[in-house]
């Protein structure tokens, strides 16, 4: 609908020219007639669109809002271009213009889509003069994930990831170049206790592989912080263990590597389940660039030496006492802080190529408790002028997972949740589901089948049940309502893949290719409706960041094809009629399957 929706614009903006000629405007006429004046109708019985600028012109011109609307809508009748996609304008309550778009034209739209694998949504157009200097210009960097090393991934991490994987496959599908930075905590104190422990403990693993995993790993953690805790001497070894990897001292760093690597390995096999595709860019890599950053923001007077930290004050950030809060740059010991990091990503991401990426959009997908500490890190790379002009930085907050109690997401016995666990699960429950649905269908299907649905199945509704949510607010998860047939489910939405697959294995031509479209019944005009929204609805998730309106879209759209599906007779139809609904199946299911890609849900043909 946006090609259409523009189309209308244009003849729209001719009408007011005609009606109210520039010359004669005043400032705030043209400030009405410049403004969103054609808008998505409001219900489906006041057609495609609406019109609503009578009202507010009426208190400018002194004009009664009716008479503007009929002036307006007479002048909409004599545009050839309008009339080519429109019916007749109708005028309604106190001075509103309904817009229907014409069957011919909606048809139209249905054969483009019928041959066109982008479904009608068209790739994002780059066409600045500094991009047609700066090929790098439509490059967006999503930092995602980003769990610490010598760290077992946890419930927490899933929404980063699954939600900034989804936002990752829209900008890419509308024609960005995506950079995905997997932001990994791999530098810093907890590595020189973790390194002197395991020198202590473990020797022997810093030459010989694979001794230690992970789960290893996590008790070494733990181990190693009680013992920095409560032990000064293993504290200091620690401290001085840090400066050993920082020097590149070799022990430290075979250690060093071989933390990173026992972790890598682990947080692969759950990207691999999840198909999360990642660029590693740990903390460590902008170590090398801390001492620049903090030169250049001395050189631009920001920092304060604060009891010999320097230090940045910024207006409105103060402690629980009331007092300025500092975001420290450099400790008083010579460390750098986590927002130093964080300052040398955001100058290295937007600096130019060869010295940076050169991105003109850098998205950050975290938890919404770290709003103040990207807030603060935004404001200060802007004072540093870091910032071109044609770039932003955003923040995407996210909210927290919770139990059915509505109380944090953990264990029974109060623990985080690990996300292999919450993986499994989910599998199982959609296996057993499955299993039991076979019995009570008399079907009988060999354990491939059970592996393979009950894996997508489990997989998809974990996704969707967190994408389908506004990821700001707190959701809470329940494995029942998630893997529910009913409802707004993936399990819901593989079906009507499953129901459009199934009329193709009754003999359904699903690659139709009719010239003679014709369509007559009620369900047919809705589905046609729906299915033109698409392009609509992905260009607000890229404006937005906000997968559930892609999830919303396609629950509808499942919604409206069942219904379709169940009123509208398809293979018993007689001609145009038949080839005219399997085409709508066609696209229906091409729709469905390109939208829960850019979700990153997979799909089957049987469940």
């Amino acid at each position: 609908m946006l090609e259409i929706s523009a189309r209308l614009e244009e003849a729209l903006n001719r009408a007011f020219n005609k009606v109210f000629p520039k010359e004669n405007r005043s400032s705030k006429t043209s400030s009405i007639l410049t403004g969103s004046n054609l808008v998505p109708a409001s219900k489906p019985e006041f057609g495609d669109f609406q019109i609503n600028c009578a009202l507010a012109l009426s208190k400018e011109i002194k004009q009664p809002p009716r008479d503007i609307a009929q002036q307006i809508a007479d002048q909409l009748q004599k545009d050839n271009n309008f009339i080519k996609i429109c019916n007749p304008p109708l005028i309604a309550g106190p001075g509103f213009i309904n817009l229907t778009i014409n069957s011919n034209t909606l048809i139209s739209e249905i054969h483009f889509r019928l041959n066109n694998k982008r479904l009608g949504v068209s790739l994002k157009k780059f066409t600045s003069k500094k991009i047609e200097k700066d090929k790098h210009n439509n490059r967006v960097i999503i930092d995602f994930s980003s769990p610490n090393i010598a760290k077992e991934m946890h419930v927490g991490h899933l929404r980063s990831t699954i939600i900034g994987d989804s936002l990752a496959r829209v900008l890419d599908f509308c024609g960005y170049e995506v950079i995905r930075l997997n932001h990994v905590g791999d530098w810093g104190t907890q590595f020189g206790m973790l390194i002197t422990h395991l020198k202590e403990v473990v020797p022997e693993a810093l030459h010989t592989k694979d001794v230690v995993e992970i789960s290893d790993l996590v008790n070494f953690y733990r181990q190693a912080k009680k013992r920095f805790d409560e032990d000064q001497v293993f504290q200091n070894k620690s401290r001085s263990e840090v400066v050993n990897l920082q020097a590149g001292e070799k022990d430290s760093l075979i250690a060093w590597q071989l933390l990173c690597n026992q972790s890598r390995k682990e947080f692969q096999k759950i990207y691999d389940r999840l198909d999360i595709k990642l660029t590693e860019r740990g903390e460590s890599f902008y170590n090398k660039f801390l001492v620049d950053v903090m030169n250049d923001l001395k050189n631009k007077d920001l920092l304060i030496n604060d009891q010999g930290a320097q230090c940045i004050f910024l207006d409105g950030i103060v402690g629980k006492d009331g007092k300025p809060q500092p975001i420290i740059i450099q400790k008083s010991d010579g460390g750098f802080n986590y927002a130093t990091t964080d300052l040398a990503a955001i100058k290295y991401r937007l600096t130019t190529p060869p010295h940076g990426d050169g991105a003109c959009r850098v998205i950050y997908v975290t938890d919404a408790g770290q709003a103040s500490h990207f807030s603060g890190v935004f404001r200060i790379a802007k004072l540093a002028n870091w910032i071109p002009t044609d770039c932003q930085i955003e923040h995407v907050p996210f909210g927290l997972v919770q139990g059915e109690d509505g109380k944090k997401l953990k264990t029974r016995s109060g623990e985080t949740i690990r996300l292999v666990d919450l993986l499994d699960e989910a599998i199982q429950r959609a296996r057993e589901d499955l299993k039991d649905r076979l019995n009570t269908e008399s079907r009988s299907e060999n354990e491939s089948f059970i592996d393979k649905v009950s894996t997508t199945v489990g997989i998809a509704a974990i996704k969707y049940a967190d994408l389908s949510q506004n990821r700001v607010s707190n959701y809470q998860f329940s494995f029942d309502k998630m893997l529910s047939l009913q409802g707004n489910t993936a399990p819901y939405l593989l079906y009507a893949l499953v129901r459009i697959a199934g009329i193709s294995r009754k003999g359904g031509d699903l690659n139709v290719a009719s010239q003679n479209l014709q369509f007559n019944e009620p369900q047919e005009w809705v589905l046609i409706r729906k299915l033109l929204q698409l392009d609509c609805i992905i260009a607000e998730v890229e404006k937005e960041l906000l997968p559930n309106r892609l999830c919303g879209y396609l629950f509808e759209l499942s919604q409206i094809f069942n219904r379709f599906y169940d009123q509208v007779p398809i293979l018993k139809a007689i001609e145009p009629s038949r080839s005219s609904r399997l085409a709508l199946c066609s696209i229906t299911a091409n729709t469905l399957k390109l939208g829960m890609s850019l979700l990153g849900i997979p799909t089957l043909e049987r469940m």
